[in-house]
């Protein structure tokens, strides 16, 4: 599988709704969107069966878009650990899907993510909604996922976009 060097694949991983998206991004510094949706389980299965669910849909994603990396949310420290362990179990879900995809992986805090962004490391939801319509100049939401997940995912992408790693990896190739 050749993977393209300038398509990022942005992860906001959750047991119950991960977050996914691809951007490009061109030799202009200008970003398009080329996937953004949600990869959603049921508290009724198992959570295995909700974790191959998961490993499945990424899979298919990098399959059909062949980012190059994988730009992916730290698991932070959250007040109910059952959360953060479901969080967890997913996150490494996605990390397995693009290892076994042999893609670089990139990992953001939340903070980065919200800074990169919106410059401030406290931005609400809306704010980083509001910025990342900015950014990557979105008229209309219509085709993006209305879940939070969704756009999370773009931020994260994004926040990839602009640092100096990525740059360096691309300069090359343009």
């Amino acid at each position: 599988m050749d993977l393209i060097n300038n398509r990022i694949l942005g992860i906001d991983p959750g047991l119950e709704t991960t977050g996914v998206s691809i951007i490009d991004i061109s030799n202009s510094s200008s970003y398009e969107i080329i996937f953004c949706d949600c990869i959603i389980t049921s508290k009724n299965k198992k959570i295995p069966q909700r974790l191959s669910e998961i490993y499945v849909g990424i899979n298919e994603v990098i399959k059909k878009y062949r980012p190059f990396c994988l730009a992916i949310e730290e698991l932070f420290f959250a007040a109910n650990v059952k959360t953060a362990m479901n969080v967890g179990q997913a996150r490494g879900t996605a990390l397995l899907a693009a290892f076994l995809n042999k893609m670089e992986i990139y990992e953001y805090t939340p903070l980065e993510v919200k800074q990169a962004i919106v410059g401030y490391g406290r931005a609400s939801k809306e704010q980083i909604k509001y910025m990342i319509k900015v950014i990557l100049k979105i008229k209309e939401d219509n085709f993006i996922s209305k879940k939070d997940d969704a756009w999370d995912s773009l931020a994260i992408a994004v926040c990839h976009a602009n640092s100096s790693s990525f740059y360096k990896k691309t300069k090359k190739s343009f």
